[in-house]
């Protein structure tokens, strides 16, 4: 009777027991199998260095440019002579350094300038009428207020101051007219001139 008990019990553990391994096999079979944790490296990203501030060509600071400009004045012995002067000149503001110089000319010397002396004998009244720059030839067209006024000695003078004004800003021969004609003579007196222009152009 005790035998047939115990055999009872153990075929009772061995059934738990086959019980127990198939619900662990179903339970395996149902659930996802699960991978390990995996340390994953982080994707690195490389952030370019932002590019150096160029700065635009219209922004450069281009060096200063002036212009030469004769004038009159005297030296330290008290006599008289052609002063050149130079005036900060811009391309963008004034157009041509010829046409800067010429009007800068006809202007006349500036406060400082007069102050130390410098004069010019160029009327005021003068106009550029038109500049043209040719390939092979520049010619000045100016006002006939130009050749009027001031005396002989006055237009001597300045007639020199152009010449030299012009030659000093063009380096291509320079011709002279007034109101649209060529100017062979000057002023009242008839001053002659040859051109193109040079400082020998002129006729005592």
């Amino acid at each position: 009777m005790r035998k047939e008990k115990n055999e009872k019990v153990f075929l009772a553990v061995i059934g738990l027991v086959i019980i127990g391994i198939s619900i662990a096999l179903g339970l395996k079979v149902l659930l996802p199998a699960v991978e390990p944790e995996e340390e994953v490296p982080g994707v690195v990203t490389e952030i370019p260095e932002p590019p150096s501030e160029e700065v635009p060509p219209e922004k450069i600071e281009k060096p200063k440019e002036y212009v030469p400009i004769v004038f009159i004045g005297k030296n330290e012995n008290g006599e008289e002579v052609y002063k050149i002067v130079k005036r900060e000149y811009d391309e963008k503001v004034d157009g041509t350094k010829l046409r800067f110089a010429l009007t800068s000319l006809i202007m006349g010397p500036i406060q400082t300038e007069k102050v130390g002396g410098i004069y010019s004998e160029v009327p005021t009244s003068t106009t550029v009428l038109h500049i043209y720059d040719k390939s092979d030839k520049v010619i000045i067209d100016l006002s006939s207020g130009f050749v009027y006024g001031g005396g002989t000695d006055s237009v001597y003078k300045r007639l020199y101051q152009l010449i030299k004004t012009i030659n000093r800003n063009t380096e291509k021969p320079a011709y002279l007219y007034i109101d649209g004609k060529q100017a062979d003579v000057i002023g009242g007196d008839g001053i002659m001139i040859t051109q193109p222009l040079s400082e020998n152009s002129i006729g005592e």
